[in-house]
């Protein structure tokens, strides 16, 4: 079902028993440690901090929320509990059949509670955690919507989630990586000696903290895909400072400019491939004009950290959606499944299911997944398996390449891709633009598939085992339920 707000969401949560109330915890490393530990176990419960010390009461930080795909199937509109693989497909059937459902702009919303302006502007007034003990400051903006407008197309407005700083009062950090929809606006207002105006929101539904994660094709506004996908309209209200409509619940909205070539060293911030791959380097600066927020605002966060950590785990069951989409649209047949798994953050590593039927058609899925929109950035590497392999089995996957895949023939090496400084083994040093990444064919070779000369798999086969757990019934009972 689609919720109206975080708040919603949370009340649904609560009723599923969820989520977990913290009383207490600092958000000088205890709010951050706390996460880590409850991330590393996907399917624990979202955490509610609350009584965080110096903020008053009612201020508080909702993190974990997307680590489990019971969570994350209830904020895309399915009923909880359905398999990750109904997720994958339900995903890939709003991608491909996708009709926009344009916000709808309210003159008011419970995120205009509280206006502040000129000197009420304190952007550390709010319990921000240091998320990871070596990070640089404290990171409002992790599970976030960062808004901009196209000068181009001044209907397109872009939100994407992408980390921000607090640096004092009045001013935060924003990186963005080279490509991304938002760095391509910021960058055509700074050609033409123009500030980019921003609305940064923090404590939104998280259905909104998703799609702005995923790549939403370019030119479309992510409320247009949010509202297609929750099947009703997304409801917004102007910002007073800059005019980008944001979410009218939301809990806490920065409006600001980032001037033309304002920069000021960011970081470092431990990122969703397990590393300070970052460093400290000059990043943009927010000036903030504005802060908009609820009353008793909660901030929605997350915690990039070594797989599986909440930023990435939902994007395994979506990007893997979304690429086997634009594989089968780039004229691929025989596709049985995708999965981007989250060992590797949903981005590093994609396993392809195919079924063959033509010479090259296992090594030509591979190729086009490693390049896709979806499958591109900061991909290391693509494995295509047969059709009788377990995709979300680590194992199967693993067996597959070990016995079907000859590293002399069977491994690609591509070079100078798309990446991003967050990758650890991007380069050149200091433009950290490229990587290199493998597609390796874990199919039985199609030659000797034709030969019939491939060995035989020693397992029992699905018809027997049909025949026996029925027959058997007794002794599975997990196989009856």
């Amino acid at each position: 079902m689609a919720v109206k707000d975080l708040r919603e969401w949370i009340a649904k949560m609560e009723e599923f028993g969820d989520i977990k109330q913290v009383d207490g915890a600092d958000v000088e490393e205890e709010i951050g440690v706390i996460t880590d530990i409850y991330q590393q176990k996907p399917g624990s419960q979202a955490l509610l901090f609350d009584n965080i010390p110096g903020y008053p009461k009612g201020y508080r930080v909702l993190s974990n929320s997307v680590i489990s795909l019971n969570r994350i199937a209830f904020s895309l509109g399915l009923n909880y509990g359905v398999p990750g693989m109904e997720i994958v497909d339900s995903w890939r059937h709003k991608m491909r059949d996708f009709q926009p459902v344009p916000a709808v702009q309210k003159e008011a919303g419970s995120v205009l509670e509280n206006v502040l302006l000129d000197d009420r502007i304190n952007c550390m007034a709010f319990p921000t955690p240091k998320w990871h003990e070596l990070d640089g400051g404290r990171y409002v903006g992790t599970a976030c919507l960062v808004l901009t407008r196209d000068p181009d197309n001044q209907d397109w407005v872009n939100a994407g989630t992408y980390r921000v700083m607090v640096h004092d009062e009045k001013h935060l950090g924003l990186m963005i990586s080279n490509g991304k929809h938002g760095r391509i606006m910021l960058e055509k207002y700074w050609s033409r000696g123009q500030a980019c105006p921003v609305a940064v929101v923090v404590g939104e539904d998280p259905l909104l903290y998703m799609v702005s994660g995923m790549e939403i094709p370019y030119g479309v506004t992510e409320y247009e895909f949010a509202g297609a996908v929750q099947g009703r309209p997304v409801e917004v209200v102007k910002g007073p400072k800059t005019g980008i409509p944001v979410p009218a619940d939301a809990e806490l909205v920065f409006e600001g400019e980032i001037r033309p070539n304002d920069m000021r060293d960011e970081g470092p911030f431990g990122e969703w491939t397990g590393y300070y791959a970052g460093g400290v380097r000059p990043e943009p600066v927010i000036t903030v004009t504005s802060i908009l927020h609820r009353n008793n605002p909660i901030i929605l966060g997350s915690s990039p950290a070594v797989p599986p950590s909440d930023t990435s785990y939902f994007r395994s069951p979506l990007r893997s959606a979304i690429v086997w989409n634009e594989i089968e649209a780039a004229g691929i047949p025989g596709i049985k499944g995708v999965w981007a798994h989250e060992a590797g953050a949903g981005r590093l590593l994609l396993i392809v299911s195919i079924k063959q039927l033509y010479g090259g058609h296992s090594r030509q899925a591979g190729l086009i997944a490693s390049q896709c929109h979806g499958g591109a950035y900061t991909n290391r590497m693509v494995i295509t398996v047969d059709d009788d392999i377990d995709i979300m089995d680590t194992n199967k996957v693993l067996w597959a390449m070990l016995t079907r895949a000859d590293p002399t023939v069977d491994y690609e090496i591509l070079q100078k891709c798309w990446s991003t400084r967050l990758d650890p083994l991007s380069y050149p040093v200091g433009q950290n633009i490229f990587n290199n990444r493998v597609i390796i064919d874990a199919c039985r070779s199609y030659d000797r598939v034709l030969a019939g000369t491939f060995p035989e798999v020693a397992t029992s086969s699905p018809a027997a085992v049909k025949m026996i757990t029925e027959k058997w019934a007794h002794l599975f009972p997990v196989t009856q339920k």
